[in-house]
């Protein structure tokens, strides 16, 4: 017997919403394969060892695009925090954590940089608008622009199926060697007390005063 519109209609969508369901599963699958992978190969590729070389266009806390590399932080210790993209209130409340403690991390030798595949002029937009806008204010650190991927590809943090990094913190010793390494999924922010104690143990490890 022929079954009735209803019921035809009835098992249409749940053939729909059960396929998507395995897409959906899939691809958060597949994000976190990419984010576990990127964790691991940079422990055995570049941990200990000098950290990948990078010039990028950069939003200065100044509010003027320049140009920054890695070269400009040699003999400071340096925190790399990669996020997806602007506008997104988990990247705010991230970047403006970080931004609101660099006087700890200023008093520990420590500089951080911010970088996204965002564009110069989306960064200066971003800081254009008020927190209480959606928007991260006047910042006081450098917001670098990945545009071409080739940093976020570098440290191994790029989503090629979306094109953003993933949320990544590394941490640059004052020879300019990785020290730490840490990549979390697109959802997951960096804790910003982690990375100053690890900024600490690190300065601890390596015999600096930390008064």
């Amino acid at each position: 017997m022929a079954m009735d519109l209803g019921t035809a209609v009835w098992a249409k969508r749940k053939t729909l919403a059960d396929r998507l369901s395995v897409q959906d599963s899939a691809k958060r699958t597949r994000w976190s394969t990419a984010a576990e992978n990127s964790n691991n190969n940079n422990s055995i590729r570049i941990f200990g060892h000098c950290a990948p070389h990078f010039r990028a266009p950069t939003l200065l806390p100044n509010g003027v695009p320049s140009s920054v590399s890695l070269d400009d932080f040699k003999g400071r210790y340096l925190v790399i925090l990669f996020y997806p993209s602007a506008f997104t209130s988990a990247s705010c409340l991230e970047i403006t954590g970080f931004n609101d403690s660099l006087e700890q991390f200023n008093a520990l030798n420590c500089s951080v940089v911010v970088c996204s595949t965002d564009s110069e002029y989306a960064h200066y937009h971003w800081q254009r608008k008020e927190r209480s806008e959606g928007g991260v204010g006047r910042l006081w650190l450098p917001m670098l622009s990945d545009r071409t991927r080739s940093i976020s590809r570098s440290y191994n943090v790029l989503c090629e199926e979306t094109g953003l990094a993933f949320r990544g913190l590394f941490i640059v010793d004052k020879l300019q060697r990785l020290r730490v390494s840490r990549v979390n999924s697109l959802l997951v922010g960096q804790p910003v007390d982690e990375a100053l104690r690890l900024v600490v143990e690190l300065r601890t490890a390596d015999g600096e005063d930390l008064v």
